[in-house]
């Protein structure tokens, strides 16, 4: 039979959540090695997103049309290096440290829920843009992926809502 137990001092590096107590300790354990997992893998993505919009933003906009034109859609205009641009390229640097923060942290389900709230709203919004304004393909999936990840990370938010009190 095993005990529930507080997590053993390999943990000790990172800030430790509180566990119910009636959560075994290898449950906890695996639970929190893949949280981590999770939010340093979406820490790392979004932010070689985030320099793929800054270093090469053409490029990123000329590959969806190229797809768009394959699927016989239109293309989005080139043009985005102003002002959106700079909006874009900030918020993958804020969602990156978001989930590097929920890796450092991972007893603070609050940078989850914000980081949820942030894929939702981009996912929404692209929805509705492709919907309602131009149906680009990189607006759709924005919209799919976005949307995918918040789903994700609705999962994950309550899976760790099951061992942490």
């Amino acid at each position: 039979m095993e005990t529930t137990v507080r997590p053993s001092d390999a943990t000790s590096r990172m800030s430790r959540p509180n566990v119910r107590d009636d959560v075994p300790t290898s449950t906890f354990a695996s639970q929190l090695r893949f949280y981590r997992i999770v939010s340093l893998a979406l820490s790392t993505v979004f932010g070689i997103v985030g320099l793929l919009f800054l270093v090469v933003p053409g490029s990123v906009v000329g590959f969806f049309n190229s797809l768009s034109q394959v699927l016989g859609m239109a293309g989005a205009p080139l043009e985005g290096h102003g002002f959106y641009f700079i909006l874009a390229v900030g918020y993958m640097y804020v969602v990156a440290f978001l989930a590097y923060l929920m890796y450092r942290n991972p007893g603070n389900l609050h940078l989850l829920l914000v980081l949820i709230n942030a894929k939702s709203a981009s996912s929404i919004l692209s929805i509705f843009f492709f919907v309602f304004v131009h149906p680009y393909l990189m607006f759709l999936v924005n919209g799919v992926v976005d949307g995918a990840i918040a789903f994700g990370l609705i999962l994950l938010q309550t899976k760790m809502k099951s061992v942490l009190p």
